[in-house]
Order: structure tokens, then C-alpha cells, then sequence
């Protein structure tokens, strides 16, 4: 295809694609909201309380606030219920628009190792899969690169802004690694004989190893750098980007789903003395004293999906989180971060509730996609609860945002009312119309 025509193409692929709503302007005034039912998961529920913002952060949050600044508007909420902004602590939105058109899909780079993709450059804020995500209450997500042995690093991003710039929270989250299949697959759809994935499987091992190696090699020699005798050194984006990994500064994503997979790998990062967090985690029941003896968290994906094996019960997905929750591994639920899964990353919520269906406390489910998932993330000085000096990011329901029928009526994101409108509610309303019109309905 020549350059120009491709050009045109993208151009309006880009413009086809963009939400129709516009980003809200920065709080501009004190917000006081009263007599809801306040829900901070960091401390008690309050009722008829009343929470306080100013310049998008909150600034007191009780009973009764006292010593309110002339120029506040104050908005009553009686009978409405007010939780921190959920959290979605994997996928690929803002990177993905329509999963089967290559144009809009920016989630996989050229390469196996590729540590230093950003993803929060490459996120688009005009994505429609925004205003539908955010409508049913997540406020954040954890944008993640895909493929190759190593991804690149991830970003937290706020659903809401002009800009990729003005949309980030936090970046880099950390490095994402895709640690390899140890297991003989021997499926008739496989080519590949046993000995030739094994011998696939080693090569991806020292591979591993050998980013690693280079990377400190890099460091020790960037230290090194400007002393006496000792040449300039050069900067190299790919190790340059691992430095805080290989000072702990931001953990490794491992993902990885089988017991066999997740016990290397966390041998592998003791050996490496670096930090992780286990991304899947189908299995990681099977081994949770072993995670929980190295402190390592958890982003428990797809709770909605079919057992890993045949002869599991079939509610092995759903119970996995009370399961963890029992031997005191640290986790947070996620939908799939499956490029496939970006426009149902609207459902978290009901991630959790199923998994609360099956065990788990009900407010340790809110605090898997809120609270949790911040501090496995690192943005709980941010985000995540109800408290003074946090974000004023949050959303006013008139019920459980765990139940189907809870419908989310006001949304803030830093203090920024945002708008609640998508795609969807515009068609709902337009057929609406049409049916009346029809006489279909009333």
C-alpha cells in the first residue's frame, strides 16, 4: 500500500474511532457532597456523611465537616451510596480499539524483548471503549503491553483526559514478562515435537537470564561512567528502562497461569533478587504458602472463565480468590488483560461479585478492585480509598456496585465531574425511540 493512501486510511480510522465525550476541565471550585453513605473500604462506612474536595484532592471526609470555604457548591445525596473508583488491574484499553482491524491494535511490539515500550505513550485517550468502561464505574486502569518473552512497561492511566499525558497516573507500573509454557503441549493442533518445545522452552530461559545479565552489566558500567579513566558510556534504552527493576524500585509482571510456571518463576526472581507480582494465577492456590512466604501478590484474571483442567470442579475460577484470601496471599481481581477481553473490562465489577458469591467476604471483594489493587499497583498513596490527601477519584451509586442492578449516577476522576455518556446509551435510547415510534413499545 503506498504511504500517502495508508496515511489517509489511518487518519480516518482515528477519527471514526474517537468518543464523542468531552474530557471535563479541572475542579475549579470546593465540592462538598452530603448525606450519602460514604464507603472509604479503609476504615468504617459512615452514614449520612459528607466528604470535602478541593483542587482534586480530598480534604476532609466525616459526619459533619466544619470551617467550609465561602465559595463551596454543595450537592445532596441523600440515599446514595459513595465508593473509590474501581480499579481495572489489567488490560490492553487504550491500546486496542477493534481487536480484528491491525490499525488500531498498539499493543504488541516487533521483537521478544523489548523492556523499554512505554505503554502510556502509546495509549489513546479517544478510544470509545473509554466511556464505556468508565460509565460502570472504573475510574483507573492498569494499561499493559503484550507479547514477545518481554512486553515492556505498563502504566496506570486515569479514563479520562485529552492527552496520554494528562490521562496518566503513574508510569512505568512495571515490567511485564510472558514466562514460558513448561509443560509438554500435546494437543493434535501442535507441530512442534516434544523435544523441540523443550528445547524452545530452555532457549526462552537463558534468554531471560541474559536480558537480565546485560541489564546489570549496564548499570554497573553506567555507575562507573565519568570516574577517572573510565570512558564515556553510551545510553541504551533497553537496559536503561530496567534500572529501576534491578533496584527495586517497580516490581516484574510475570504472567503465568500453571503451578509448574509460577514455582520457576519464583525461583527465578529470588535468584535475581528482584520484585514480582503474579499475573494470572489460575494455579496459584496450589501454591499459595509458597507465595506468601516471599510476599508475593497476585492479579487474579478472568475469575469468569472454565476450569484450567478436566477433572477440576467446575467453580475452581470462582473460588480461587477465597481460597487466597484463607492463606494470606495478597491479591486483587482483574478481568482477562487479553486484548480480546478490552471491551468487557466493563463487567470487573461482577468479576468480583462472583468470586464474593463464592466465599469471599463481601468488602474483601470491593477492596480487590479498589483498594488492593492500588497497593499491589503502587498508586494507593492515590488512589484506591476514601481518604484525606487521596485523589478525589471516585463514584456515586444508588446501591452495591457489585450488583447487576446498582447503576453508577456520578463519577469523579482528581475532582473532574466526569461525563457518564458512551456509545451504548446513545444507541440504547435512539432504538428506544424507534420502538415507540413503531408502537412496540410504550
Amino acid at each position: 500500500m503506498r504511504p500517502a493512501l495508508s496515511m489517509i486510511l489511518l487518519v480516518f480510522c482515528s477519527l471514526s474511532w474517537a468518543s464523542d465525550q468531552i474530557p471535563a476541565p479541572p475542579q475549579t471550585h470546593p465540592i462538598l457532597i452530603k448525606d450519602a453513605t460514604i464507603h472509604p473500604l479503609s476504615s468504617g462506612n459512615i452514614s449520612h456523611g459528607q466528604i470535602l474536595f478541593v483542587d482534586g484532592v480530598i480534604t476532609a471526609i466525616g459526619k459533619k465537616i466544619h470551617d467550609l470555604p465561602d465559595d463551596v457548591e454543595i450537592i445532596n445525596l441523600k440515599g446514595k451510596h459513595i465508593y473509590p473508583g474501581l480499579i481495572a488491574a489489567g488490560t490492553t484499553i487504550g491500546l486496542v480499539e477493534i481487536n480484528a482491524v491491525r490499525a488500531t491494535r498498539d499493543f504488541t511490539e516487533v521483537g521478544k524483548i523489548n523492556p523499554n515500550i512505554r505503554a502510556e505513550v502509546g495509549y489513546n485517550p479517544d478510544s470509545d471503549l473509554i466511556p464505556v468502561t468508565r460509565s460502570n464505574g472504573i475510574t483507573v486502569v492498569h494499561t499493559v503491553p503484550q507479547g514477545g518473552l518481554i512486553s515492556g512497561m505498563s502504566a496506570a492511566m486515569m479514563l479520562d483526559g485529552w492527552t496520554w499525558e494528562d490521562a496518566t497516573l503513574k508510569a512505568p507500573i512495571g515490567l511485564h514478562l510472558n514466562w514460558p509454557r513448561m509443560t509438554i503441549n500435546r494437543a493434535p493442533s501442535i507441530t512442534k515435537s516434544e523435544e523441540e518445545q523443550k528445547e524452545e522452552r530452555e532457549k526462552q530461559l537463558r534468554e531471560l537470564d541474559e536480558v537480565f545479565e546485560k541489564a546489570r552489566g549496564y548499570l554497573l558500567a553506567k555507575k562507573a561512567s565519568g570516574r577517572t579513566g573510565i570512558p564515556h558510556h553510551d545510553t541504551d534504552l533497553r537496559w536503561e528502562s530496567m534500572i529501576p527493576i534491578l533496584e527495586k524500585e517497580i516490581p516484574v509482571f510475570i504472567h503465568a497461569n500453571e503451578i509448574q510456571q509460577i514455582e520457576m518463576a519464583v525461583d527465578w526472581t529470588y535468584r535475581q533478587k528482584i520484585k514480582m507480582v503474579l499475573v494470572g494465577g489460575k494455579d496459584a492456590w496450589r501454591v499459595s504458602d509458597l507465595l506468601k512466604k516471599n510476599g508475593i501478590p497476585v492479579i487474579l484474571e478472568n475469575i469468569h472463565s472454565l476450569p484450567a483442567r478436566r477433572f477440576e470442579d467446575y467453580d475452581t475460577p470462582f473460588t480461587t480468590a477465597v481460597k487466597l484470601y484463607k492463606a494470606g496471599v495478597k491479591f486483587c481481581i482483574s478481568a482477562s488483560s487479553s486484548s480480546f477481553e478490552a471491551p468487557h473490562q466493563r463487567n470487573l465489577p461482577y468479576q468480583a461479585a462472583t468470586a464474593a458469591a463464592y466465599g469471599l467476604p463481601k468488602s474483601e471483594a470491593l477492596k480487590s478492585i479498589t483498594l488492593y489493587a492500588a497497593e499491589i499497583l503502587g498508586i494507593d498513596d492515590q488512589v484506591g480509598s476514601l481518604d484525606i490527601g487521596k485523589d478525589a477519584t471516585f463514584i456515586v451509586t444508588d446501591g452495591d456496585p457489585l450488583e447487576i442492578t446498582t447503576n453508577v449516577e456520578m463519577e469523579f476522576i482528581q475532582g473532574k465531574r466526569i461525563d457518564l455518556g458512551n456509545r451504548h446509551k446513545t444507541l440504547y435510547e435512539k432504538y428506544q425511540v424507534k420502538y415507540r415510534q413503531l408502537g412496540i413499545i410504550r
